[in-house]
C-alpha cells in the first residue's frame, strides 16, 4: 500500500515538521507544508531546503515543497494522501487544527499527529467518528533524517488498512524502524529516557553529597553502559533544562498512580534554581557544561557544580579497570557502582516493569531506546548484559520485588531475555525476533 501514498501535507513548519517534510521530498513525494501566516510558512520552506543534503536535492526540495497557510490553503489538503499535524505540544492547539483538517480532506485520507505523548484518545475525544477511523500517532525523533525512530500509536477505531499504509510507507520508503506503542503517558522511549535523565538528575545529587562530581557521573552513564557521550548531563544540556522541567511536570500529572516515575517526576532544588536563572543548556550559553575562550584565545571547557553554582575548568577523568565490564561495574560497592545502580539500575528495573502496558513485548522496547535514544542496548539487553540471575539475586537481598518481566523470566527458568535468535515474551515464551 506505499503507493497510495504519493502526497504528503505537513501542518507546522517547525522543527519537527520542516523534518518531516524534508523526509517525504526526500523520497520523492510532492509535501504540502502549511503554516500559521504567509511569513512562518517562508521561514518554514527555508528551513526545509536547508535541510538538504546537497545542491541536487536542494533543487529536489524546491521544486516538489510547496508552502501556505492553512487559513488560505486548507482546500488544498483533499488531495493529500497522508496529512501529518506536527504543531506545538498542546492539546488544544493540536485539536483546533484537527478540526480545521477534517471537514476539507478527503475520505480515506491518512491523518497523524506528531506528539511525544499526548494521547491518541485524548487527540480524537468528541471528533467525528471518520477522523477517528483515519487516524494515529507517527511520533518521529529529532533530527528527523537522522534518527531512526518513529513510534506507531493507533486507537481503537483505527482502520488496519490505515495502519498498514503509513507503517508501509514510514518502514519501506522512509527507512525508518518502527516500533508498536501503546497509547500510555509518552510513549515508549520518552516513558524509560525521561524515567533515566529525572532518575539521574536526582541521584546526580547523591553522588555529589558522596563525593562523586558531575563530570565523573557523566563518564560512568555514558560509553560504560553504551550510551552516547552526552551520557547525562550533556544530554540535558542538548535537550534544555527547561524543556524537562515542563516534561517532569506532564509526567508528574499523567502518571498513573503507584509508577515509580512519579517520585522522580520534578526537578532537584539545585536544578529548579537553574532554571530560575535561565541557565537552560546550550541554547544559553551554557548548562553543566560549556566551552569559552580565554584571553589568549584558546578554548577551555568548563563543568557546574550545581550545589556550589560555580564553574570550573573540566578535570580529565580516568575510570580505572572495573568501569570495562558492565557487570563488574553495575555490582562494584563503590561511589561509582553505587551511582550506576541507582541510575541506569532503576531504568532497567522500571522497562521490566512497564511490558505489556507500554509496548507488547520487549523487544520494542529495546529498539525504541537504540533508535530514539541511540542507546547501544535496550534496557533488556543490558539485563542480559549485566546477568538476570545476579540482578535477580541483588533485589532478593535488598528485599525488593521483582519487576514483572524479571519475574516472567525466573518463573520461566530462562537464563536470558535473548536466547538463540528468540526472545523471552510477557506470556514465558520463546518467540521469533520480529523483523526490524
Amino acid at each position: 500500500m506505499t503507493s497510495d501514498i504519493r502526497s504528503v501535507a505537513v501542518i507546522g513548519g517547525g522543527t519537527m515538521g520542516s523534518g518531516i517534510a524534508a523526509a517525504c521530498v526526500a523520497a520523492g513525494r510532492d509535501v504540502l507544508l502549511l503554516e500559521a501566516d504567509a511569513a512562518l510558512a517562508d521561514k518554514a520552506r527555508a528551513r526545509v531546503v536547508g535541510l538538504a543534503a546537497d545542491d541536487t536535492e536542494a533543487a529536489l526540495f524546491r521544486d516538489k515543497l510547496t508552502v501556505g497557510t492553512l487559513a488560505a490553503d486548507a482546500p488544498r489538503l483533499a488531495a493529500c494522501d497522508w496529512i501529518c499535524e506536527a504543531v506545538i505540544e498542546t492539546l488544544d492547539a493540536k485539536r483546533a487544527v484537527l478540526a480545521a483538517i477534517e471537514p476539507v480532506r478527503r475520505d480515506g485520507s491518512i491523518v497523524s499527529t506528531n506528539t511525544s505523548g499526548i494521547p491518541l484518545r485524548a487527540l480524537v475525544d468528541g471528533m467525528p467518528a471518520r477522523l477517528a477511523r483515519d487516524m494515529l500517532v507517527t511520533h518521529f525523533f529529532n533530527p528527523v533524517r537522522v534518527m531512526r525512530l518513529v513510534e506507531i500509536v493507533t486507537g481503537p477505531d483505527t482502520r488496519a488498512a490505515v495502519r498498514d499504509a503509513i507503517t508501509g510507507f514510514l518502514g519501506g520508503v522512509l527507512g525508518k524502524g518502527l516500533v508498536a506503542a501503546k497509547d500510555t503517558p509518552n510513549f515508549i522511549a520518552n516513558r524509560i529516557g525521561l524515567f533515566f535523565i529525572l532518575t539521574g538528575l536526582h541521584g546526580g545529587a547523591t553522588a555529589r553529597a558522596r563525593g562523586l562530581g558531575l563530570a565523573r557521573a557523566d563518564a560512568l552513564l555514558g560509553a560504560p553502559i553504551g550510551l552516547p557521550a552526552t551520557a547525562l548531563y550533556g544530554l540535558v544540556d542538548l535537550i534544555g533544562l527547561d524543556v524537562i522541567n515542563a516534561i517532569a511536570a506532564n509526567l508528574a500529572a499523567t502518571l498513573p498512580v503507584g509508577d515509580a516515575g512519579r517520585a522522580v517526576a520534578s526537578l532537584p532544588p539545585a536544578e529548579r534554581a537553574m532554571v530560575e536563572r535561565g541557565q537552560l543548556g546550550r541554547k544559553s550559553g551554557g548548562g553543566y557544561w560549556r566551552v569559552r575562550k580565554t584571553a589568549d584565545g584558546a578554548k577551555l571547557k568548563e563543568v557546574f557544580d550545581p550545589d556550589a553554582a560555580t564553574w570550573s575548568a573540566a578535570p580529565s577523568v580516568s575510570l580505572g579497570a572495573e568501569a570495562a565490564d558492565l557487570a563488574t561495574l553495575f555490582f562494584a560497592e563503590t561511589p561509582d557502582g553505587a551511582l550506576v545502580r541507582d541510575v541506569l539500575g532503576a531504568t532497567l528495573l522500571y522497562a521490566a516493569d512497564l511490558v505489556p502496558d507500554i509496548a507488547d513485548d520487549v523487544v520494542a522496547v529495546d529498539r525504541a531506546m537504540r533508535w530514539g535514544y541511540a542507546w547501544g542496548a535496550g534496557p533488556f539487553e543490558l539485563i542480559d548484559r549485566i546477568g538476570p540471575a545476579r540482578l535477580t539475586a541483588h533485589l532478593r537481598r535488598d528485599g525488593r520485588p521483582l519487576p514483572r518481566m524479571l519475574a516472567v523470566l525466573e518463573h520461566a527458568g530462562a537464563a536470558r531475555f535473548y536466547d538463540d535468535g528468540g526472545v523471552l515474551g510477557p506470556d514465558g515464551r520463546r518467540h521469533p525476533l520480529p523483523p526490524a
